[in-house]
């Protein structure tokens, strides 16, 4: 299989939220890793079978439950422990596994800001693809810049799962994801962007980045 290229993020805090919202409380996160891109459809394919027809395009319809699934089929390629254990659509983690998972929010945006603390780690134009682009589907992977951990299409391109919550304090099972995708407004794509969906929603512009530690 395609290896999935990882980067080792050092423990550290940072600032989450941006201008245009309240929230700007600090991240503090463990030393973790993270994948250089979100998984592409030749991964997908190799991994669960699912065909694609643009290997370097990031994955989409994507459920959050398959992409829990990925990632325990992932460890299971590599001869690690899977991470994820199911009782029906009730998915509980081991924290002890060496497997590949899903990264929490703070994870995520901690590793997209790359220590930045403004909307953007750079200049959206050059380093995510959006709705000013005009391509109406997702793009090859790495085709833009990356941010100072060296991490592409965090912004842009598609959204990635997360494993929180959307709103831990409600009543909904809706799971986040992050970053803003392919047919967002330059504005919309920053690293405090998110959205969230059921754990069987899949939308064309969404995909995953998987995670270790």
């Amino acid at each position: 299989m395609s290896d999935v290229e990882m980067a080792r993020i050092p423990a550290g805090s940072v600032l989450r939220g941006d201008q245009r919202g309240p929230d700007r409380r600090e991240i503090v996160v463990d030393a973790f890793e993270i994948a250089v891109y979100p998984i592409t459809q030749e991964q997908l394919s190799e991994l669960l079978g699912i065909p694609g027809s643009h290997p370097r395009r990031p994955a989409t319809h994507l459920s959050w439950l398959r992409a829990i699934r990925l990632c325990n089929a992932l460890s299971e390629w590599e001869g690690l422990d899977p991470v994820y254990s199911f009782d029906g659509e009730v998915v509980d983690g081991d924290a002890d596994a060496d497997g590949f998972r899903l990264p929490t929010e703070d994870e995520w945006e901690y590793a997209c800001r790359a220590g930045s603390e403004g909307a953007a780690f750079g200049p959206v134009r050059e380093v995510a693809w959006t709705a000013a682009d005009g391509v109406g589907h997702p793009s090859d992977v790495g085709a833009r810049l990356p941010n100072l951990h060296g991490l592409f299409d965090t912004l842009g391109n598609v959204w990635e799962w997360c494993f929180d919550p959307y709103d831990p304090e409600g009543e909904s099972d809706a799971r986040v994801f992050r970053g803003g995708g392919w047919s967002d407004a330059p504005a919309m794509v920053r690293a405090a962007a998110r959205r969230g969906g059921r754990p069987r929603d899949a939308f064309d512009d969404v995909g995953v980045r998987v995670a270790r530690g």
